[in-house]
């Protein structure tokens, strides 16, 4: 897996674009991320669209490559970290996060995220809430217009598509605007929201092998 990046200055602090749906924060050490949607494909199979769990091994695979190549201090995790509450595939995610029990875990809930007591500490959150506020960032899962200041969000699965001769593509991007930075969902069981992307923003595009701005 090879991990391409693109660094980028938000209120003069250094984020780090990478091609794997996640970016890092220089001064935090934070590797943040959203809407991983874990337990989907379980979800999916208890209701009998059959679908095999190498979908969620294989964001788990990436997530743990980026863990490697960044060293982080914390994640996190803007929103829908799981999508149906608990399952067997959530027992997976827990049995994966317990191979970093030194880095801190916070979680800004999202829609999908039904989390009992029970859950949160099986979870191993450090910290959970529906807002979280660092310095002149704001992290929630979903954009909202009335708050001031900078935020970053997730929720509606950005991309882009691109045109040509042959045949239209669409690929997951990074918006940022003047007042937002919206991640790609986490995990690549997604679709992507071509439509409703914040007006006046940049666009990185991703592929396997580079990032680039359009």
């Amino acid at each position: 897996m090879f991990i391409a990046t693109k660094n980028i200055s938000i209120q003069n602090e250094t984020f780090i674009l990478t091609n794997q749906r996640a970016v890092f924060w220089e001064k935090e050490k934070a590797l943040i991320l959203s809407d991983l949607h874990i337990g989907k494909t379980a979800h999916f199979r208890k209701n009998g669209i059959a679908l095999a769990n190498h979908i969620m091994k294989s964001d788990l695979e990436r997530l743990s490559a980026l863990i490697e190549y960044f060293e982080p201090n914390k994640f996190i995790i803007v929103g829908d970290l799981l999508h149906a509450g608990d399952n067997s595939d959530v027992d997976e995610f827990c049995t994966w996060r317990n191979q970093y029990p030194e880095i801190e875990f916070h979680l800004i809930e999202g829609n999908h995220d039904r989390i009992s007591k029970a859950l949160e500490k099986k979870l191993c959150l450090h910290h959970k809430s529906a807002m979280v506020e660092i310095n002149e960032f704001t992290f929630i899962h979903e954009y909202e217009k009335k708050r001031p200041g900078f935020q970053i969000t997730g929720h509606i699965h950005p991309g882009i598509v691109l045109n040509s001769s042959v045949k239209n593509i669409r690929l997951p991007c990074f918006a940022i605007s003047e007042n937002q930075l919206l991640l790609p969902a986490f995990s690549e069981f997604t679709g992507l929201d071509t439509k409703n992307l914040p007006k006046k923003s940049k666009f990185f595009v991703f592929t396997d092998a580079e990032i680039y701005e359009i």
